[in-house]
């Protein structure tokens, strides 16, 4: 019952509106069904609390017609790749059996987003290993791998591997991420500035957008990259 094509994990509550949404909303647009999951609640950025991330999270959620999103509560700044956390995305990976699953960058500025992304790599490989063995609730779950992961980038401008197409999805895209109030540009706040919460900090997404659209010929994309070759069944459908 809980099946979706692509699932969109991010350590932070924004990291995926900020990084894919774009690439989530065309996806919805064809017929796909996506679900979010976050690791943390984000609970030691600056501004905000870790209860209205999650508030604004869910906000975000339905501005972007996503049927579920979940939070594992793991420690902001602080989670480890161990046993438990790695079997924590086992779970969610076997409970929403993607084909693709999107994951934080590869190297960023925080270090939350390298870490998290080889602990959510790592998490789609054992996922489909047999003997590991996971419940949701009373029930077993049988073992799952996704086809594909795809790290987004996110504030360090990394060479993509691929850009994907999401001309005419941009609003969209920015009405989520204004959903996240605490965290980005807001003339009425009266928290401190941070790096993220200029207006030139949203002018960057808009413009790191068009200069990945740009390279492939078109208005806006998003870049992604890969740990491991792309494969095509048809040279057609490159572009």
């Amino acid at each position: 019952m809980y099946k979706v094509d692509i699932l969109a994990i991010g350590v932070h509550p924004d990291d995926t509106e900020l990084s894919c949404t774009g690439t989530i909303l065309k996806h919805i647009s064809l017929g796909k069904k996506v679900a979010i999951v976050d690791l943390t609640q984000g609970e030691l950025g600056t501004r905000g609390s870790a209860k209205l991330r999650l508030e604004e999270a869910e906000a975000s959620r339905i501005v972007q017609g996503i049927e579920y999103r979940e939070n594992l509560g793991m420690a902001d700044g602080f989670f480890q790749h161990s046993k438990e956390n790695l079997i924590k995305i086992v779970s969610m990976i076997r409970k929403y059996q993607p084909e693709i699953v999107f994951a934080n960058a590869i190297s960023d500025r925080h270090p939350d987003h390298g870490r998290a992304a080889k602990l959510i790599s790592d998490a789609c490989f054992l996922s489909g290993l047999l003997k590991i063995r996971t419940n949701l609730g009373e029930e077993i779950q049988e073992k799952w791998r996704p086809k594909a992961v795809y790290h987004y980038i996110q504030d360090h401008n990394l060479k993509p591997d691929l850009i994907v197409d999401i001309t005419g999805f941009l609003d969209k895209k920015l009405e989520a991420i204004a959903c996240f109030k605490s965290q980005f540009f807001d003339p009425n706040s009266a928290e401190p500035e941070t790096p993220i919460s200029s207006k030139s900090f949203i002018d960057s997404i808009i413009a790191k957008n068009a200069s990945y659209g740009r390279q492939i010929g078109v208005e806006h994309g998003e870049g992604f990259n890969v740990t491991r070759h792309i494969g095509v069944h048809n040279l057609f459908d490159l572009i």
